[in-house]
């Protein structure tokens, strides 16, 4: 496919996001994303973000996709916040708890056009932004064709990596484990290991996430009892073979953590279409945000 056979688009809003999402399925099944990066993952994300009023979240999808079909060839999904006069954009779902120890965001892309027209989108949608923007998207692979499209287009832009956390489930060696998963297993277990999470935003999408994977079978929880109390409980993500330790908490051991696969990260900033003395950024809701009219990059 040729360029040229390729369309640019942008949506705005929980309900247009998550129709691409949907679309985007088999897209992310070609590139073997993680459990994070998939369809339930980020419905989840949707609605524990639409949920909590505080921060105010606009979810944003930057679509490539052969012209006129829908089936896509690069998405690449923000959340923007005004804070004060400034629009930040991160990643959807930056921020809240996801298995460590290797990259858990993606930004898909098919191939080498479709990750530049993505870059091209997101740099659209920013700068179509009648105020002062932030782009930081962190938690992504290294060498994300993305990111290297995003850096030879703005050289002001930042390019960094980190070191992820992994934990690692050593609770055999803490007492006798009982493992499931059962999805009543899940939920009679959650209260006790949301029970001392202070993060609104957190405790609702391990709730959420933990229950919807659990019904597709892509959750195992481990819980270590004494005299009918929880000591030490964990949830896994199980996604064919492979086990991501996600969340727990534990009285007595059992649960570490060490430093996982690298991370790479993406920062700049720019000062918007429209320049003006005094910005009205505080008092405006997010979703009335100013956007230029136009598609993205065609």
């Amino acid at each position: 496919m040729t360029g040229g056979d390729r369309d640019t688009r942008t949506v705005l809003g929980r309900a247009r996001v998550a129709e691409e999402v949907r679309a985007a399925v088999p897209l992310a099944r070609a590139l073997a994303v993680p459990v994070t990066a998939t369809a339930p993952w980020l419905t989840a994300v949707l609605s524990v973000q639409a949920a909590r009023p505080r921060p105010r979240l606009l979810p944003a999808a930057v679509v490539v996709g052969p012209r006129g079909q829908d089936r896509p060839d690069g998405l690449a999904l923000v959340a923007l916040t005004a804070t004060g006069p400034v629009v930040t954009a991160t990643l959807l779902g930056d921020g809240l708890p996801v298995p460590g120890g290797r990259p858990p965001a993606r930004l898909l892309a098919r191939d080498d056009d479709a990750a530049e027209r993505l870059a091209v989108g997101v740099l659209d949608l920013l700068t179509g932004l009648r105020r002062p923007w932030r782009l930081r998207m962190a938690g992504l692979p290294l060498g994300d064709p993305v990111v290297r499209a995003l850096a030879q287009r703005r050289p002001d832009a930042r390019v960094a990596t980190a070191r992820s956390l992994l934990l690692v489930d050593r609770l055999d060696d803490a007492g006798p484990v009982v493992r499931s998963r059962d999805p009543r297993a899940v939920n009679r277990v959650l209260p006790d290991l949301l029970a001392t999470e202070r993060d609104g935003r957190a405790r609702d999408l391990v709730r959420v996430a933990a229950r919807l994977h659990a019904v597709l079978g892509q959750v195992e929880v481990a819980t270590v009892r004494e005299d009918g109390r929880l000591r030490a409980g964990l949830l896994t993500l199980v996604d064919g073979t492979d086990r991501l330790p996600w969340w727990g908490r534990s009285e007595i051991g059992g649960l570490e953590t060490v430093r996982g696969a690298p991370l790479v990260g993406v920062t700049v900033s720019g000062r918007g279409r429209v320049l003006r003395p005094v910005l009205d950024g505080a008092a405006r809701l997010l979703p009335a945000l100013p956007v230029s009219p136009r598609r993205g990059s065609g």
